[in-house]
């Protein structure tokens, strides 16, 4: 096996354990009353996948229970679980449209502290969850929710439907050079270039994944693939799950349909790139920037 940094050899944000999930009290439902009407008990009130902001804008405001009831009464209520001995609820309102300065996940996952990160994340895959699964699959009748906000159950025909997460890759494959095979898509920012990924095929494994994704985005034919990392990715429902890989073959052909462009990367050029402005490299808390990191041995200048 080819030599790769070691799994989080660097920090991978979202991956860190941020709260106990406490499953068994959610079907639980005098303790889930009990709990609702204690006043130290923390909500997330989440709206369109908007959250409210603490004075600064860089935390949770978390409400109390009755601050929820409030302001967005008839919410449905999910148990998100236990941190420092507070309960943490998740309050789901419809018909409700969340004010502008409201924050998202995306505009700021990067600035909240790594707990509030936990329950924003598990917050929106499960209201994602809920947005695209109001009917049962097998009959087309509405789902009741049950289970403490994690099971969806058809008064009809009886099926059970639970929260989805849908594996998908992401590499950084080196040469025998050890220079990094990053790509574009034509959508974002000029200079812009970031690891190759894509979802998991059915009876598919994770490496087989890893070498079909990057031989179809960029022609590379890739043989050792070794883990990094995982981290969840609720935009609506991925596990991201970082690998590094290495290529056997090193002349790109670009799939129109895919990628804008691929190209090889030394360190050099990554450090002359970033320095520059010229190239633009994963920021924020995507595992990607990890990945980066990882190979690049530190901090890599710049950032989208």
């Amino acid at each position: 096996m080819t030599d790769f940094p070691l799994p989080y050899s660097v920090d991978v944000a979202l991956s860190t354990r941020s709260h106990e999930r406490i499953g068994d009290r959610r079907t639980d439902d005098e303790w889930l009353a009990e709990q609702w009407a204690d006043t130290a008990t923390r909500v997330l009130v989440l709206a369109g996948g908007r959250f409210p902001l603490a004075p600064g804008g860089t935390t949770v405001r978390w409400l109390s229970p009755r601050e929820t009831d409030d302001l967005v009464p008839g919410a449905e209520r999910v148990l998100l679980g236990e941190r420092d001995g507070l309960v943490h609820f998740l309050a789901l309102p419809r018909g409700f449209r969340a004010p502008d300065d409201w924050g998202t996940l995306r505009s700021h996952g990067p600035e909240l502290s790594a707990p509030d990160q936990g329950f924003v994340v598990q917050g929106v895959a499960l209201d994602e969850w809920r947005r695209s699964h109001r009917h049962c699959g097998r009959c087309g009748h509405l789902l009741d929710p049950s289970g403490g906000g994690y099971v969806l159950t058809c008064p009809s025909c009886g099926r059970q439907h639970f929260p989805r997460t849908d594996p998908a890759v992401i590499m950084l494959v080196t040469d025998d050079d050890d220079r990094a095979l990053l790509g574009r898509q034509p959508s974002w920012p000029q200079g812009r270039y970031s690891t190759l990924a894509g979802f998991v095929d059915p009876g598919e494994s994770l490496e087989d994944a890893v070498r079909r994704e990057v031989m179809e985005e960029a022609g590379i034919e890739v043989g050792d693939v070794a883990y990094f990392g995982n981290q969840p990715w609720p935009f609506p429902s991925s596990l991201m799950v970082g690998f590094f890989g290495r290529a056997l073959t090193t002349d790109i052909h670009v799939d129109d349909d895919e990628l804008e462009a691929a190209r090889w990367f030394t360190r050099d050029d990554v450090r002359r790139g970033g320095e520059s402005g010229e190239l633009v490299t994963p920021g924020g808390f995507s595992i990607s920037r990890s990945l980066v990191e990882a190979w690049y041995g530190g901090v890599v200048p710049g950032s989208w």
